[in-house]
């Protein structure tokens, strides 16, 4: 093949994606699209999904409509739901396994970012940026305790691999416990923590160290403690979720908490709480930290933090704990964490999170949620086994996987999202908007009670 030929084919590629570029960026400029233009996004997201993306997406999500087509594909949100490309809407309560506090497209944080973004999108890397130091001061003033120095990051993963670099810096120990059913991430560091033998099989060896004891008991917490001081391998710090979100909405035993903070204190560890899920106000305080009067070393945000708007995460310590960073702050860093855009995001979400009191507003709506559901699911104990939760932080499990599938399935029918996979679905989450109304809390309600109906148990 001539050179000039390879040249005319590149040139001729090169046009190609240009006019697809230039119909897909007309299709985003747009406020409303048509049925056509509808049709065109399904079949090439679709397409794109099976070729180019992963096409196990499509066999392995849930919300594959009656018929195996896949109408619904994302376009637009506002408030508490979204909407797919024909226009259907969604109540949404897995809200991206809890990224929508704030609501979808909060026009304060939505503003804030814009704002930004007008003036400067990104920082050179060298001069100091300032929202970095204004959302650390504002974390070091909601944070639990003397939590003082922030960290950013880009995602929740990521936090927790800062805390374990942090930990491990401070006391340059090795050893870390973790808890069965736990969830950090699945990044080499973070995946270590996690429990899921599913996620961590095909990764093995992970990183050394790494103990698993049951989530809520503290007597094999304190002895695993007692083995390793005797073996000399003494523990850096304890990981933890204070309520674990991808366990199922599993809330620890009453005193359970304080206990490990108790066995933290007496053999020197640092305990880090993994707040990605159950921080920025979701369980009913700022931070679960605050609702079980616990104040950890490390604390581990992202999620939420970026308002739905960003992806941004954090990692806030006390100062003893961080200042083994100070030396040399180029000992762990990333290039996009604690962006402008991000930096605006985290900003303008803490302030609305404050002023419209949703932590409180997360309690009082959950507790009403959680009563309610409780109600809709009498006569269906041949189905549901349990639901549990704290503040808009709530679980659903059934008896089978193959129950809460069809009934996440036929709630996502009937115009309500909820978490559950065709291969793990005991458990659904259900995970709104902290604005969600009661309004919209009746019809989820009265749809898993039509749902349970229409179910064989």
């Amino acid at each position: 093949m001539s050179i000039d030929f390879k040249q005319e084919l590149k040139s001729e590629q090169n046009q190609n994606v240009s006019e697809y570029i230039n119909k897909v960026l007309r299709l985003i400029e747009k406020e409303e699209i048509n049925e056509a233009e509808a049709a065109w996004i399904t079949k090439e997201t679709v397409d794109g999904f099976r070729e180019h993306v992963n096409p196990g997406f499509l066999e392995y999500r849930k919300t594959v409509t009656e018929g195996g087509q896949f109408a619904a594909v994302e376009w637009s949100d506002n408030g508490s739901c979204f909407k797919d490309v024909n226009g259907k809407e969604y109540i949404d309560c897995l809200g991206g396994f809890g990224i929508y506090n704030v609501g979808h497209r909060n026009p304060k944080v939505v503003k804030a970012v814009t704002d930004q973004l007008n003036r400067q999108a990104l920082h050179s890397q060298d001069l100091l940026d300032p929202l970095r130091a204004m959302l650390a001061k504002i974390l070091a003033d909601i944070t639990p305790g003397d939590l003082k120095y922030a960290f950013f990051t880009n995602s929740g993963t990521e936090s927790v691999e800062a805390a374990l670099k942090l930990a491990k810096m401070y006391s340059e120990r090795t050893t870390f416990i973790s808890t069965t059913r736990a969830f950090h991430g699945k990044s080499l560091g973070s995946l270590s923590g996690t429990a899921k033998g599913m996620f961590r099989k095909p990764f093995l060896p992970l990183i050394p160290g790494f103990r698993h004891v049951p989530f809520g008991d503290i007597d094999m917490m304190r002895k695993t403690f007692e083995v390793c001081a005797a073996v000399g391998e003494d523990v850096a710090a304890v990981l933890l979720e204070p309520i674990q979100g991808e366990g199922g909405i599993i809330l620890p035993p009453e005193g359970y908490l304080k206990q490990v903070r108790e066995l933290c204190d007496q053999y020197g560890s640092l305990l880090i709480f993994d707040e990605v899920q159950t921080g920025m106000g979701r369980t009913g305080k700022m931070f679960a930290a605050e609702l079980y009067e616990v104040v950890p070393d490390i604390i581990c945000l992202a999620k939420a933090f970026g308002g739905g708007v960003m992806p941004a995460g954090a990692v806030v310590a006390t100062e003893n704990v961080f200042k083994s960073w100070f030396d040399n702050p180029f000992m762990h860093t990333t290039t996009f964490g604690g962006n402008p855009l991000a930096c605006a995001a985290a900003i303008a979400t803490i302030g609305v999170l404050i002023e419209e009191k949703l932590p409180e507003r997360a309690a009082e709506v959950g507790a009403y949620f959680l009563a309610e559901l409780k109600k809709a699911v009498k006569g269906h104990e041949d189905k549901v086994q349990e639901i549990r939760g704290q503040g808009l932080m709530i679980g659903i499990e059934f008896h089978q996987d193959e129950i809460g599938y069809e009934v996440s399935k036929g709630m996502f029918d009937r115009g309500i999202l909820v978490a559950g996979t065709l291969i793990n679905s005991k458990t659904i989450r259900i995970e709104p908007a902290l604005t969600i109304s009661y309004e919209e809390v009746n019809k989820v309600v009265n749809t898993l009670k039509e749902v349970l109906e229409h179910i064989n148990g």
